[in-house]
Formats: structure tokens, sequence, C-alpha cells
């Protein structure tokens, strides 16, 4: 009984809200632009089966010029449909892997400087303000150059320059937090550190750290597609901005080259920050009764 009443509540409060995200009709938007982005990367395989590097058509093959290349050709005569599906995959793969693990470094970091304080949070903090001195996208281009350009290095490079807003939005919650009687209570019944951090503090900080993170996986992947049309992306698979880039040389000629991609990237990145104001409204308790 006390397990299904626990369940009963879990589902009370995922219902509740999804009422509250749904309400915001832009989130809802912007979730189904990244249903139908998701829906591109996983039919890629099956929709195109070749590998999107093959040369099929003749060069510069406008959108609709013919039906079996609905949007036509690039410059090398490669199918640009195909690109745009697989490409998805890598565009989203890089950029949610990246958030994904400067979300973990960044919350590490933040957790342990907001919870203990003093030299510790001296410490990592001057650690923080380092890697914020230097510009995230210059700083991804030398990570880059130095370890070569592939699908993990590039990852790897946009994690290390994404981490610090992430530690300093946990660090700020922490200090809040730790101060709360819930906190207090765990202390004077001897919770270890660990436990305290991970199961009291942690879960009540998880909202602005889900909000900052839907809305960091759209930087990632404009930074990803920056770093592909400036040729640091891996030269062996492909990337809506790998595509971007390929198109460049042509661009007053076959605009379309690189206008295709570039919409591919804004509708994703409008559909990303869609949903992180729709998961803010969401998880902000201020703002339940709007």
């Amino acid at each position: 009984m006390i397990h299904a009443s626990g369940f009963a509540k879990k589902m009370n409060l995922f219902i509740n809200f999804a009422k509250r995200f749904c309400r915001n009709r832009s989130a809802v938007v912007g979730l189904l632009l990244l249903v139908v982005v998701a829906l591109m990367a996983i039919s890629a395989p099956l929709l195109f089966p070749e590998d999107p590097w093959d040369m099929v058509t003749t060069p510069f093959l406008w959108p609709g010029q013919d039906p079996k290349f609905l949007l036509g050709s690039d410059i090398m005569g490669r199918d640009l449909a195909s690109g745009l599906f697989h490409g998805s995959r890598i565009s989203l793969l890089v950029g949610f892997t990246a958030t994904l693990a400067a979300v973990l470094l960044g919350t590490a970091v933040g957790a342990i400087a907001g919870y203990y304080g003093g030299r510790i949070d001296s410490a990592l903090m001057a650690l923080t303000e380092l890697f914020q001195t230097i510009p995230q996208f210059i700083f991804a281009i030398v990570v880059v150059a130095i370890l070569a350009p592939t699908v993990t290095t590039v990852t790897f490079a946009l994690a290390i320059v994404s981490w610090p807003a992430i530690a300093r939005l946990v660090r700020a919650e922490f200090m809040t937090l730790r101060e709360r009687d819930f906190v207090l209570a765990g202390i004077s019944i001897g919770m270890s550190n660990f436990r305290i951090i991970t199961t009291q503090i942690l879960p009540n900080a998880l909202g602005p750290i889900i909000v900052t993170g839907s809305l960091m996986i759209a930087t990632t992947i404009l930074t990803e597609a920056g770093l592909a049309f400036l040729g640091l992306g891996d030269p062996n698979v492909m990337s809506w901005g790998t595509i971007i880039g390929a198109g460049r040389d042509a661009l007053r000629s076959a605009w379309y080259i690189t206008a295709i991609p570039g919409l591919a990237i804004m509708f994703t990145v409008l559909g990303l920050n869609l949903v992180g104001e729709g998961l803010n409204d969401a998880l902000n308790p201020r703002l339940k009764n709007r």
C-alpha cells in the first residue's frame, strides 16, 4: 500500500507538471518541432539507407527540380535530403552528449562549492572563472584543433566550455538551500554529506538545472555547426554544419545548400528554447498558478 501510494503521488505530480507545461502553447509548438527533428534522426537509415557522402546525381540540382531528390543536391552531387536527415543524428548526438557531460561536471563542481563553502568554494570558483575568461567559441576551436576534429573531441570541447555556467547556477542554489530546515534536520540525525547533497539538496535544485540544460543544448548545436562550418568538424560524418560549410563557396549561385540546413538548425534551436521556457514555467513554483 505504501509503494502504491508513493507511485500514485508521483503520477499525480507528473500529470500536474504536464498540464502546466501544455498550458504554454509556445512550449507545445517547440516540443512538436523537436519531435519532428527526432523522427528525422530515427528514420534516416530507413529513408536514406545509402551513404550521405555518395555522389548520386548532378551537382547544383535545385530543390524540386528532380522528384527523386526533393531538396536538390550540393556542389558534389550529394543528396541534400539524405545529408539533412543523417546530419540531424550527429547534431543531436553532439548537442545532447556535450550538454549532459557539461551538466554532470558543472553540477558536481557547483554542489561541492556551494555546500562546503570556504576555501573549497574559493578554489573551485577560481577554476570556474579561469575557464570563463576565455571566449567559449575560441576555446572550443583551440581544443578541437589540438586534439584533431572528431565527434568525440568536438563533444569534449563543447562540454569543457559549457560547464562553468552550470557550476555557478548550482553553487547559488546550494548556498540558498543548505540553510533550509530539512537540510539542518538531515545533519542533526547524522546523515553523511554525500547523502545530504544527493538526496536532500540536489532534488530541490533540479528545476533550474533542467531548464538551463535544455537551453544549453541549443547553444552546443549552434557551436558544433560553427566548428563544422570552419572545417573543424569530423570529416568522416555528416552534420548540418558540414553541409553549410560545403555550400559556402557556392553561396551566391546555390544559396539553398546553406539555407536548408540553416533552417533545420534554426527550427531545432527555436524548439529547444521554447521547450526550455515551458519547463521553466512548469517547474517554477511561483508560476504554478499563472
